[in-house]
């Protein structure tokens, strides 16, 4: 059955466009919900703040499907001195990949002030070759708030201050999301945003044209993988097996690549279920897809939160290729749409 692939990636942008750090991702779970919602599903928030939701089938024992939607993003540690801002990061940027990025301030009161992330000795023309040779830190990197104070610039921690602006603030990046005529989608994020958008398209094919399933099936979106306990809890307790959709790594020594799902057989927390990987293995060579097989040294998923919280399940993870993950990634439509294809593959299996 053909995915509606222009729908998923219009979902892909929209959901780009909500700012959601680990920690404040309320916006994305409620735009999630209204989605869910205009499916014709019944999604649930947890406790926790992830979104759930069911899809009926037959007597077979029940499966779960988890990808996450928070990203990574920092928060206010100090209003310094100059009235600009020190960051204390959330998940794992590398900050030199966020020099001269453009960010959201998210104030406490709802107040929302832009600004920019600079190096401490950011001009050439002031710090010559001592800022170009500076290592970048988070105690090297600043942000420079785009805001007056009473007509003035922001000279000292009072006036920012003045502002609303405190410790404590959420921080987003701006995603710079471009989807190019020839598939290419070029981002912050895609990690793990694009994995949810293969979801709503499986959920949408599945409530559209009233597909049978064997067994029922969980959907559970988290909201804090990026910390790693995500998935921790919201798995429920009948599912016997939970495939983690999330982006696979592109890189040297790395054969997932941007056009293709790959199948993460091991990660930083072990191997996963090789009778669970095989049969989604099996799956996508008899539906033709060219799926890449492929271990990730420095990663880690939300079944390996749900296992290392004790879950009793196989478990599994697939996902579309991300080159430059935690930087400004990129993809491409065909590897979502193979994530998608599989999954469909698999829950109908």
């Amino acid at each position: 059955m053909p995915l509606e692939t222009a729908w998923m990636i219009e979902k892909l942008r929209q959901l780009l466009l909500i700012p959601s750090p680990t920690g404040f991702t309320s916006a994305a779970t409620d735009w999630l919900m209204l989605e869910l919602s205009e499916l014709g599903v019944a999604p649930k928030l947890t406790r926790k703040g992830a979104v759930t939701w069911t899809l009926s089938g037959g007597d077979a024992a029940p499966r779960a499907i988890a990808a996450h939607v928070d990203t990574l993003g920092a928060m206010v540690k100090e209003v310094k001195y100059n009235g600009r801002l020190k960051l204390t990061p959330l998940g794992g940027y590398d900050p030199s990949t966020i020099e001269g990025e453009q960010c959201v301030i998210h104030t406490a009161s709802g107040t929302e002030f832009t600004g920019t992330v600079l190096s401490t000795k950011q001009s050439t023309h002031v710090w010559g070759a001592e800022g170009r040779e500076l290592k970048r830190t988070f105690e090297t990197l600043e942000v420079r708030v785009d805001a007056l104070l009473h007509g003035h610039a922001l000279v000292n921690w009072h006036d920012t201050r003045a502002l609303g602006i405190e410790v404590g603030d959420f921080v987003s990046m701006d995603t710079r999301t471009q989807i190019l005529d020839n598939g290419y989608i070029k981002s912050r994020h895609l990690d793990n945003k694009a994995g949810v958008a293969a979801m709503l398209e499986v959920t949408r094919q599945v409530v559209r044209d009233g597909l049978e399933l064997p067994g029922a099936i969980h959907f559970l979106v988290t909201n804090y993988e990026e910390v790693g306990h995500g998935a921790a809890h919201g798995i429920p307790a009948d599912a016997v097996e939970v495939v983690a959709i999330d982006m696979a790594a592109v890189g040297d020594g790395q054969t997932s690549s941007e056009l293709h799902c790959s199948i993460c057989v091991k990660d930083s927390g072990g191997p996963y279920d090789h009778d669970l990987s095989q049969h989604l293995r099996g799956l996508a060579k008899a539906a033709g897809i060219e799926l890449k097989v492929d271990t990730y040294p420095f990663y880690s998923s939300d079944a390996t939160a749900a296992w290392s919280a004790g879950g009793d399940f196989r478990a599994a993870l697939i996902g579309p290729g991300v080159d430059a993950s935690h930087a400004f990634e990129r993809t491409h439509t065909k590897a979502i749409e193979d994530t998608a294809r599989l999954l469909l593959e698999y829950i109908r299996s």
